[in-house]
């Protein structure tokens, strides 16, 4: 067992995190089952374990940059990776909800991770959290998240004793939301995101604890609440729509039978909701961010805006989802905009779905301008921002919305291998042939896609997309951010580092020398096709430069350009 820790620092919200999606995962099935406010569209518990697997990411990764050294990473580096993670990887309206909770508590725990500082979090978490939903409503997670933290207060030193009187609170908080929001207590359900958030704090307890709580809601009396789900041999079958009767047990053992009356996609006073969700990461400055907030209000409603420093999670029900987006527009910049037709997603259109595509790519690129190319090209697109990997979860809702009986996965990293990998095996537990091409750079990824012959068999395919990617080297061009050693020597802060094959070559002065050098060292062992993929900020004239130097130094040599947008590198090259 590990060692149980005296406050939260860096190692115990390590823990922390991986606990809680542990918890998430085991539960995931259970709470979307319950989902029906403020949608019934069933996927509460998914949104909220996709939420909490980019903030563990962004966990590892802080841990990751520190294997080297001899202590862990300071406990602000992590708790700010993991309110980080959580905003950038929000699903829905509780991940957004979620990530608003744990930058809360970031903002206090990065001072401190004693009994004191954790009951300051946990209130700042609960404010922060009802100040970014437009229209707070009572017997929800932000409720929960409320009782949690008022629960807390008290003098009592002791980390172990408020870890634990905050997930009680939590559970009696839990156990009231029938009685506070009608569409649950018609439905006979506890609230969906406030159980994830009691799954959330119960692996907290664990984490200082080492003794994992009691589950399922409990009501103040100790008594176990009634939040019925169809059980068959332990493994939940689902909350049937409609005024059919939901029959099963709770998770204390006691029998239930609750009608759920219908439709309940919908606010309780009856109306008919938004048909889309929209969801976007947006930079933008905080003035522009309160119009922001009062357009997108009077376009629609469950409106949830979390985030700072410039950049902010957008999350709204809507029916005119352009204008949604539109708005983020002129507020700021907009990506990974995500929009879901409810009718669709949630399963209440009656009609037939389109049959999916016998094969499909879903390619990870670095930059909105690739994103565009590879879109042309037939594939479906995940964007890689810079520090900002996309999460399994993220690369199997792309497989999904490729809509394909078989497909082929480009990760373009070789950071993304393990992701990718788990990505392939959750689709395939779907019924969809997934095969994965270790592509380690996005020229790779291009070169794979170039070949790319949906019309050929499925293995002949996917040997020649990669063969092509293996055939391809490929280099990037960087700025030093420290002084270091590196293979090429010892480079210092703003030094020009040119990468080939993941190693530093080259170390420059400027962009376009250090692009000459590595083109030439890449073309002395042959080639006969160079691809330039250029970052926003690079000019035009770079791209002829270098394309004159290669037709001047190597005969028969081709070049194509692609501008990529906003990359991480400014220069990324490929040679074939």
């Amino acid at each position: 067992m590990p060692q149980l820790p005296d406050d939260l620092d860096a190692v115990a919200v390590r823990r922390w995190c991986s606990l809680a999606l542990d918890a998430l995962g085991r539960e995931r099935a259970e709470i979307d089952a319950i989902n029906v406010y403020p949608i019934a569209d069933g996927d509460t518990g998914t949104n909220l374990y996709l939420t909490l697997e980019s903030a563990a990411a962004a966990v590892e990764a802080v841990f990751a940059a520190h294997e080297t050294g001899a202590t862990a990473p300071a406990t602000a580096d992590a708790v700010r990776a993991m309110a980080h993670g959580a905003l950038i990887g929000a699903r829905g309206n509780s991940g957004t909800i979620l990530a608003q909770l744990l930058r809360g508590m970031a903002g206090v725990l990065a001072d401190g991770g004693d009994a004191a500082h954790l009951r300051l979090a946990l209130t700042s978490a609960a404010d922060a959290a009802r100040q970014a939903v437009a229209h707070p409503v009572e017997g929800t997670v932000l409720t929960v998240a409320a009782e949690a933290a008022e629960a807390a207060r008290g003098e009592d030193p002791d980390l172990r004793t408020v870890v634990t009187a905050v997930y009680d609170g939590a559970r009696a908080a839990l156990a009231r939301t029938p009685e506070q929001l009608a569409v649950l207590g018609r439905a006979g359900v506890v609230d969906a995101g406030g159980r994830g958030l009691v799954a959330v704090l119960g692996a907290l307890v664990e984490t200082v604890t080492g003794q994992a709580p009691v589950r399922g809601p409990r009501t103040a009396s100790g008594n176990a609440a009634k939040a019925p789900v169809t059980v068959d041999g332990g493994s939940v079958v689902g909350l049937p729509v409609g005024g059919t009767p939901v029959e099963g047990v709770t998770e204390g053992g006691l029998p239930a039978s609750a009608p759920v009356e219908g439709p309940l996609d919908c606010p309780e006073d009856g109306a008919a909701g938004p048909a889309f969700e929209v969801i976007y990461l947006l930079e933008a400055r905080d003035e522009q961010v309160a119009r922001l907030r009062t357009r997108l209000d009077a376009l629609g409603d469950s409106l949830v805006v979390v985030g700072g420093d410039g950049l902010w999670h957008v999350h709204v029900h809507v029916d005119d989802a352009g204008a949604a987006v539109e708005a983020g527009v002129e507020a700021g910049r907009p990506y990974r905009i995500r929009i879901t037709h409810f009718a669709t997603e949630s399963g209440h259109d009656v009609r037939v779905q389109a049959e999916p595509a016998q094969r499909a790519v879903v390619v990870v690129v670095p930059g909105d301008g690739l994103a565009g190319l590879c879109t042309e090209a037939g594939a479906t697109t995940v964007i890689a921002r810079p520090g900002e990997p996309p999460a399994s979860g993220e690369l199997v809702d792309a497989i999904r919305r490729a809509h394909a009986r078989e497909v082929v996965l480009l990760p373009n990293d070789a950071a993304l291998r393990h992701t990718a990998a788990a990505a392939a095996e959750q689709a395939r537990t779907e019924g969809v042939r997934v095969a994965l091409v270790p592509t380690r750079a996005a020229v790779q990824g291009i070169a794979a896609l170039a070949v790319h012959e949906p019309d050929r068999g499925f293995d002949e395919d996917v040997v020649a997309m990669t063969a092509a990617a293996g055939a391809t080297r490929y280099a990037e061009l960087a700025v030093a951010e420290r002084q270091s050693w590196t293979m090429a020597g010892i480079c210092q802060a703003g030094d020009i580092l040119g990468l080939i094959d993941g190693d530093v070559a080259v170390i420059g002065s400027d962009v376009p020398h250090t692009a000459r050098t590595v083109l030439d060292r890449m073309l002395a062992a042959g080639g006969e096709l160079v691809t330039l993929v250029l970052g926003e900020d690079v000019p035009d004239a770079l791209a002829d430069a270098l394309e004159e130097h290669v037709r001047e130094g190597h005969l028969a040599v081709d070049t194509v350009v692609y501008r990529g947008g906003h990359q991480r590198a400014p220069l990324l090259i490929g040679v074939e």
